[in-house]
């Protein structure tokens, strides 16, 4: 799998609070987006791909349910270690982290996500969204209280109703899917999403070029838009 990523701070914010990690070798991809006093959001999300990173023999030779379960596992660590650390450290108190995490093994793609972070599927020029958001405005949604062109003006839009290392414990999303010859994932921040719509995504994805070139497009229109937050994407792109 070829993988094409950016992460930047954005035009406003001080220091960067995402963090990605890409292990090929393992087919391990994931992004984290952390939140926080002073530096304790860089904290948490790389504390939390740090324990995914140590997670990694656990999931040799699992498939299926077994893999999905071994994964929550690794959320449940990550959560375990940022929380006890913010209860802990005056100087950490009150961090967390989405993290969305694409593993491939083989034939088989498990996707395992809390927060607003997001994961992609482009297929057969179609994208799919293979993640909600845990956030407010995504649980108004799915009641059908609000519009989706409400939720992009919702005042509280970046209210996180699950985040890693935010309470004792978590709910961790997991889902499989079967990799097909020419999929494209995108595992992305809010600070990316909240600037692209699915729509200009599915758009850009149909534009003629390399995905060098459409990944670069939209990095440089979120910049364009003001990138008020910090913005990561990963495009995993299979041969």
């Amino acid at each position: 799998m070829r993988v094409l990523s950016f992460s930047e701070k954005g035009c406003i914010r001080k220091n960067n609070e995402d963090s990605f990690l890409v292990l090929p070798a393992e087919g391990l991809y994931a992004v984290a987006d952390g939140m926080g006093g002073h530096r304790a959001g860089e904290v948490a999300s790389s504390t939390a791909l740090n324990v995914l990173e140590t997670s990694v023999p656990k999931f040799v030779g699992l498939k299926d349910q077994a893999l999905e379960e071994e994964l929550s596992k690794a959320f449940i660590h990550a959560n375990k270690v940022i929380y006890e650390s913010s209860t802990t450290d005056p100087e950490n108190a009150g961090m967390g982290t989405t993290m969305t995490v694409l593993l491939v093994r083989g034939p088989e793609v498990a996707i395992a996500h809390v927060g607003d972070s997001r994961a992609y599927l482009w297929r057969n020029e179609t994208l799919t969204s293979l993640t909600i958001d845990h956030s407010l405005v995504g649980e108004l949604m799915r009641l059908g209280q609000i519009s989706l062109e409400e939720a992009e003006k919702h005042p509280q839009r970046h209210v996180l109703m699950r985040a890693v290392g935010a309470e004792q414990d978590i709910e961790v999303d997991c889902r499989s899917i079967r990799l097909q010859t020419g999929d494209v994932f995108l595992l992305c921040t809010d600070g990316f999403s909240n600037m692209i719509s699915d729509r200009e995504l599915a758009a850009e994805f149909l534009e003629p070029g390399s995905w060098e070139e459409r990944l670069e497009r939209l990095r440089q229109l979120t910049i364009e838009r003001g990138a008020p937050d910090n913005f990561t994407a990963l495009c995993c792109i299979t041969d």
